[in-house]
C-alpha cells in the first residue's frame, strides 16, 4: 500500500515539473512562435501624384551684340513746358554688363511765361530741341516680369550716363545726361524698353545763365542683330 502511494506521488511530481517547465519557457519568450519572414514586395504607395510637366521656352538675348531701336515719350524742357519727344538708339554690348549707346532725339519747346504774358513776343523762332548723346550703360538686377498668370519675361534693369550736345535756341550746348531703364525681353531678339533720363546743360536766354534739367521718360522697342 505504501509503495502505491510513492508511485502516485512521483507521478504527480513529474506532471507538475513538466507543467512548470512549459510555463517558464513561455515566461522568458522561448516558447513564442517566430515572426513570419517579410515579404519581398514592398507595401503599396498610399499617394500616387500625377505631375504634368510643362515645356517652358525662356527668352534670351540674341547672341549678337548690336542693338537698334526707336522710342517715343515726353520731355519736360525747363521753362518751356512739356511736349512729345521721339528718337532712335544704337548700342553695342561690350560684355554681359556694359554697353555703349548712341542716342538722337527731338522735342519741341513751348512758350515761356514771359512770352505768354507779353502778347506774342518771342525770344527766338526755332523751337525745336535736338540732342545727341553717347552713353555708357551697365546692366544690373536681372530678373523676371510677369504679364498675367502664364507669361513671364526676363528683365534687365540698367543705369546709364554720358555726354553729348543739344541744339536749342540757335546754339549748340554741351550736355550731360544720366538715368536708368528697364529692358523687357519679349523673345530672342526683340525687347521693350522703359527709360528715364535727365539732360543738363547751361542756358542764358532768359537773362541769367543757369543749369537746366530736362526730364524725359520714353517707351521704345529695340532689336538685337
Amino acid at each position: 500500500m505504501e509503495s502505491r502511494f510513492r508511485v502516485l506521488f512521483l507521478i504527480l511530481i513529474g506532471q507538475f515539473a513538466l507543467s512548470g517547465c512549459a510555463a517558464t519557457k513561455n515566461l522568458f519568450g522561448f516558447g513564442r512562435d517566430e515572426a513570419p519572414p517579410p515579404t519581398a514586395e514592398p507595401p503599396g504607395q498610399v499617394i500616387d501624384p500625377e505631375v504634368e510637366r510643362r515645356e517652358i521656352k525662356e527668352p534670351k538675348i540674341d547672341r549678337e551684340n548690336f542693338e537698334i531701336g526707336a522710342f517715343a515719350g515726353i520731355m519736360s524742357i525747363e521753362d518751356f513746358g512739356t511736349d512729345l519727344s521721339y528718337g532712335a538708339r544704337f548700342a553695342y554690348h561690350l560684355t554681359e554688363g556694359f554697353f555703349v549707346e548712341g542716342t538722337i532725339g527731338q522735342s519741341e519747346a513751348g512758350l515761356t511765361s514771359f512770352e505768354a504774358l507779353s502778347g506774342g513776343a518771342r525770344l527766338f523762332e526755332d523751337r525745336m530741341l535736338t540732342y545727341y548723346n553717347l552713353n555708357l550703360g551697365y546692366n544690373i538686377l536681372p530678373g523676371e516680369g510677369f504679364i498675367g498668370e502664364k507669361r513671364a519675361y526676363n528683365t534687365q534693369f540698367y543705369l546709364i550716363a554720358g555726354l553729348g550736345s543739344t541744339e536749342f535756341a540757335d546754339d549748340d550746348r554741351f550736355t550731360v545726361n544720366f538715368g536708368a531703364g528697364l529692358r523687357l525681353l519679349l523673345n530672342d531678339a526683340w525687347t521693350l524698353r522703359f527709360d528715364f533720363r535727365d539732360h543738363l546743360y547751361d542756358i542764358d536766354i532768359l537773362g541769367e545763365e543757369k543749369t537746366v534739367h530736362n526730364l524725359e521718360g520714353t517707351l521704345g522697342f529695340t532689336f538685337f542683330f
